[in-house]
């Protein structure tokens, strides 16, 4: 089950009067639960966090199992980002309570959004500070008819981000699966790490919504791992998506099992650093393996070492040359990448430890 949480937290004075709230929805954006709970005197800060707090609770009591929530408090998204560290005494206790409930779900993103998207939560916590108690919403029962009816017409649509360093093949290809209706998903933004490629010009002809991120023109790892991230939150991505990316940026917490990659061979072989396109290929070639393919896997910090989801296999000929090798490969990324991206998109990947396992 997936759910959709909005929070909010204010204090009238600072430290005041305070209250925190939330607001809770279904994958469809159907209301489950609102609520504000009065906190007497505190600060904006413990109010917000407070907020997340009693939000995940709910959504756990729920059955929640993949929780993406929005909060208007930039400090506490980049705290929890691991962006800002956590100074203030108060909210140190707060916050490891956050990081130990997110950890009981097997996806818990948090980001950051504008004020104005985020209303109803602040709605609700300023009618709890008007009427100094707590406060709760009902939602409003539907026709069971129309709310089936609602569900099928309104499928989710994920929103992807694809990472880009070379001629954008398997962007094109996802397009071409999400413009077929074989993908519930929708390009959010498109990132090239090179501002010459190929792949720019065919975003731009595509009319994606496009951004030149390149390693050059930042001072550090550091600094462009944030930038890429940036550009993702402020797209609001739910997954990203790597294509032909060759840069190592470091993918922050609130992103861990929400990257994917393919890698042409079958993982755990043939991968590491310097292991890419032909590389991969020519590699294969020369340990005369018989099978070959590719791999489609959540990624870590470190070079092709993260949970597999999904491998195809090919056969390797005998008179192949890395470009024939490459294409038959190729033929089973256009395959698997949909395939494990729609598998996340219906909440069906459950990661333990190493292991991607695959809900029916």
């Amino acid at each position: 089950m997936k759910v959709i949480v909005h929070t909010d937290g204010g204090s009238r004075g600072n430290p005041g009067p305070a209250a925190a709230g939330f607001t809770l929805d279904d994958a469809n954006g159907h209301r489950l639960l609102a609520q504000a709970f009065f906190l007497g005197k505190t600060t904006n800060n413990v109010a917000e966090y407070t907020a997340l707090v009693k939000a995940l609770e709910a959504a756990r009591q729920l059955g929640a199992e993949h929780v993406t929530v929005y909060s208007d408090s930039e400090l506490m998204v980049r705290q929890l980002s691991g962006a800002y560290k956590v100074k203030s005494e108060a909210i140190r206790p707060l916050f490891e309570q956050v990081n130990d409930l997110r950890s009981q779900f097997d996806s818990c993103l948090v980001r950051h959004v504008m004020r104005e998207k985020n209303e109803a939560a602040d709605r609700i916590v300023n009618q709890a500070l008007d009427a100094r108690r707590n406060v709760e919403e009902k939602p409003i029962k539907e026709d069971p008819r129309q709310a089936s009816l609602d569900a099928a017409a309104q499928k989710k649509r994920i929103r992807l981000g694809i990472l880009i360093s070379g001629g954008g093949r398997t962007m094109l290809n996802l397009l071409d699966c999400i413009r077929r209706g074989a993908l519930d998903a929708e390009i959010a933004i498109v990132i090239s790490s090179l501002s010459a490629v190929a792949g720019v010009g065919k975003a731009r002809s595509a009319g994606l919504p496009l951004k030149i991120v390149r390693k050059k023109d930042c001072a550090d790892i550091d600094a462009f791992s944030r930038q890429i991230v940036d550009e993702l939150d402020a797209a609001q991505v739910d997954l990203v998506v790597q294509g032909g990316w060759l840069c190592l940026w470091k993918i922050p917490p609130q992103y861990e099992n929400r990257v994917m990659n393919i890698h042409p061979a079958l993982l755990p072989c043939f991968g590491g650093q310097g292991m890419w396109g032909h590389h991969v290929h020519e590699a294969v070639l020369a340990t005369g393996c018989k099978v070959s393919g590719c791999t489609v896997h959540f990624c870590t910090n470190e070079y092709d070492q993260g949970p597999i989801i999904v491998q195809r296999t090919c056969p390797v000929q005998d008179d192949d040359t890395p470009d024939t090798l490459a294409d038959r490969v190729f033929e089973q990324e256009c395959l698997a990448y949909p395939e494990a991206i729609q598998l996340f998109a219906e909440g069906r990947l459950q990661v333990k430890g190493n292991r991607v396992k695959v809900r029916q």
